[in-house]
């Protein structure tokens, strides 16, 4: 894929050849020699000399160079098949959060930080960012409140919450639940799902075990046929973590007392004060605005979904008791997009076979950006390591490492590694995310120092009769987070603390939102596709005696089928926003409580359960009960772990990004996606900076004004 001119990188890839005891051993060493720093820097320093250079500049360096080994120390624990290593980076991430709550609130070097501040220095941009970001940081874990009882509480509460984010994650990444059933009970599950299930013996005999893991959940509730499988699925899916019910309830309730110790109103309002939004009163506002405009489509989207239902269920001489259900959605949902717009996933994602699928993506990012991607395989693993050893550079052999550099336009520089981990595995993350391996960042010496990056993704594995397939929605999600690998990768901050996708919560996730733009434009589509039976003569010879028919199929995905998907791109959107505004709404509920005592007797699973329905218009099994309405069916919230893991009274943020991703996309890209000037300009206007700057100049910077919603109101069909 990239000329041959390319050398070999300037800095080799990360090793993982961590042990449990290493772990341990070397986040302790990285804690002592950090404890150390600041130690040294308070017996040295008083107020009066201090300023950046003797303060805030060597704990930012040391922060930059934890980053290298402590991320990693980290990410074992989502992604290791060994417990023992996943127990170990646990606990390495433990000690690591009650350390930085420990050095957040140690006053002796505050003190310095706040004399450094006040003298109001003339520094760059970024180091008078870095100095004023982590002296309100300061304040905001706990040293704003006076030395005694209260700020002691305030730190209980931290480490506790500590605690139970990493618990709550834990269980979450080592759920084995699942359903036995019979294959007569999973009909209409494509036999590529049901081949890859379980085979039970004894009790279990005849029957197949079905897993919550995404590549089993979602085929299922898409296309079983019976509604007493779906609902079984779906509620059982719901209460798959019922352990982190009790840690939900309790990190709500720690969150609002501290932030009421710190003299706020609420959870909320100490959270949203450093995000783009600012106040509660403007995110309840947009949501509030959004969700009165999606109201109506969101009711005829459902009016004609029950019709759907109706014929459906009366053709296979089924009754129809008039609600539609949860379990119901994507059942429907894609029957209508199959009767109504002849759009056949199944038959799409025969053009999407993973390996082809990125490498075309990549080649987007090489024409889009400038890159250039080297696939680091055989061999060659052995010449870039340390080791010698090929084996000790990636984490499980499934993994694919890519060195990744400037095209000849660019400078044919370095830039980073990228790893992609793609398929599911016991005790691995369940769902899709971008992981820093190490962050990028200029070193004492002024030598800038590469990032590593990784997607961790869980998509179905090849079988001898087809490679691994791709629906549409999951070729958007792959290009969602490679675009935050590629934020990570280009990024060129002086700190490691702004690289990156180290920008506040509701921007974060506009700059791949903005990509997914790409996967529904017809020239990108087709030339991201590739049907799998012309990859190799076994395929070949499974497809045609799968499809029973003599007619070859064209390589590239035809007109007519990306214009079927392109037409189906806003149907039942109301629907799937609403979705989202339920999320979003239910985050803000329990984080926006009128007093402490409320948020204490808050019935947090019923008003997760009420919430849904009353926004989303679908029925859950409390519609069932003759009217009695129970809404405690289900523990949703406990399998959330968004407001556990850094998204708590941030989840707005997917909503308020996609504001700024789709004013992005019109200004730019809309006419001519593969605009190279443009792309490039994105780069290194809005990615190369990362949070190392007001996102918000940022957005301006690049749009050339304040962003506006009209474009995200105009692309759903809600301008005024």
């Amino acid at each position: 894929m990239a000329p041959a001119q390319y050398k070999s990188p300037p800095q080799a890839p990360p090793k993982f050849t961590a042990t449990a005891k290493s772990i341990i051993d070397d986040t302790k060493r990285l804690i002592g020699r950090s404890r150390a720093v600041q130690d040294d820097i308070v017996k040295n320093i008083t107020p009066e000399t201090a300023n950046f250079a003797n303060v805030m500049l060597p704990v930012a360096q040391d922060d930059d160079k934890m980053g290298i080994e402590a991320h990693i120390l980290g990410f074992y624990s989502a992604t290791s098949t060994d417990k023992a290593l996943r127990d170990a980076s646990n606990e390495a991430e433990s000690l690591m959060d009650k350390f930085g709550i420990e050095m957040s609130m140690r006053e002796d070097f505050f003190n310095l930080v706040d004399a450094a501040f006040k003298k109001n220095e003339t520094l760059d941009p970024e180091s008078k960012r870095l100095l004023e970001k982590n002296h309100k940081s300061y304040v905001r874990n706990g040293l704003g409140i006076p030395a005694g009882p209260k700020r002691d509480r305030f730190k209980q509460i931290k480490d506790r919450l500590s605690e139970i984010g990493i618990s709550f994650q834990k269980n979450l990444n080592e759920e084995k639940g699942g359903i036995w059933f019979t294959r007569k009970e999973l009909d209409g599950v494509p036999e590529d799902v049901l081949s890859g299930l379980e085979e039970g013996k004894g009790e279990n005999e005849g029957k197949i075990r079905l897993t919550f893991k995404y590549p089993d959940l979602f085929p299922t509730l898409k296309y079983a046929k019976s509604q007493e499988v779906r609902q079984k699925v779906f509620v059982a899916n719901e209460n798959k973590c019922n352990d982190n019910v009790d840690l939900f309830r309790e990190a709500i309730v720690l969150r609002d007392e501290a932030a009421r110790l710190l003299g706020y109103k609420n959870h909320a309002e100490f959270r949203i004060e450093d995000k783009m939004a600012k106040t509660p009163k403007t995110v309840n506002d947009f949501l509030s605005d959004l969700r009165s405009r999606l109201v109506d489509g969101g009711k005829e989207e459902i009016t004609k979904l029950q019709e759907l239902k109706k014929s459906d269920l009366e053709s296979r001489g089924e009754k129809y008791d008039g609600h539609y259900y949860l379990w119901d959605h994507r059942f429907y949902d894609r029957l209508m997009l199959e009767k109504d717009y002849q759009l056949d996933q199944n038959k799409i994602a025969e053009y999407f076979p993973l390996g082809p699928t990125i490498n075309g993506m990549l080649r987007i990012f090489e024409e889009l950006f400038g890159l250039a991607f080297v696939e680091i395989t055989g061999e060659d693993r052995d010449k870039i390591s340390e080791s010698g050893k090929g084996s000790d550079i990636v984490w499980h052999e499934d993994v694919q490492v890519f060195s990744v550099w400037d095209d000849e336009g660019e400078g044919k520089g370095f830039v980073g590694y990228l790893y992609l981990d793609l398929f599911p595995r016991e005790g691995k993350y369940g769902h899709a995310a971008n992981f820093n391996l190490q962050p990028g960042y200029i070193d004492e010496n002024g030598k800038r120092r590469y990032p590593a990056t990784a997607l961790v993704c869980n998509f179905s594995k090849s079988t001898p009769k087809k490679p691994s397939l791709l629906k549409h929605e999951e070729v958007v999600t792959l290009f969602h987070e490679l675009g935050h690998g590629i934020h990570d990768l280009v990024s060129r901050t002086t700190y490691s603390q702004f690289h990156g996708t180290s920008t506040v919560r509701d921007f974060v996730e506009a700059p791949s939102q903005m990509l997914e733009n790409w996967c529904w434009t017809p020239s990108q589509l087709k030339s991201l596709s590739h049907h799998y039976s012309y990859l190799s003569p076994e395929y070949k010879a499974a497809y045609e005696a799968d499809s029973k028919s003599d007619s070859k199929p064209e390589e590239r995905i035809p007109d007519s089928l990306i214009k079927s998907l392109i037409d189906t791109k806003h149907v039942n959107d109301a629907l799937f926003n609403l979705r989202q505004l339920h999320f979003g709404i239910f985050d803000m509920t329990v984080h926006t409580p009128a007093s402490h005592e409320e948020i204490e007797k808050l019935p947090v699973s019923e008003t997760y359960n009420r919430l849904r329905t009353e926004i989303s218009k679908l029925d859950g099994p409390e519609a069932q009960d003759g009217g009695s309405k129970n809404w405690a069916w289900g523990n949703g919230q406990a399998t959330f772990g968004h407001l556990i893991g850094g998204y708590d009274a941030g989840y707005y943020g997917y909503l308020s990004s996609q504001v700024y991703s789709t004013d992005m996309f019109y200004t730019a890209f809309k006419k001519d996606p593969m605009n190279k000037t443009e792309g490039r300009r994105y780069r290194h206007t809005v990615l190369e900076r990362g949070g190392s700057q007001e996102e918000m100049e940022t957005l301006k910077d690049f749009l050339g004004r304040l962003p506006s919603t009209e474009p995200f109101y105009k692309e759903l069909g809600l301008s005024d």
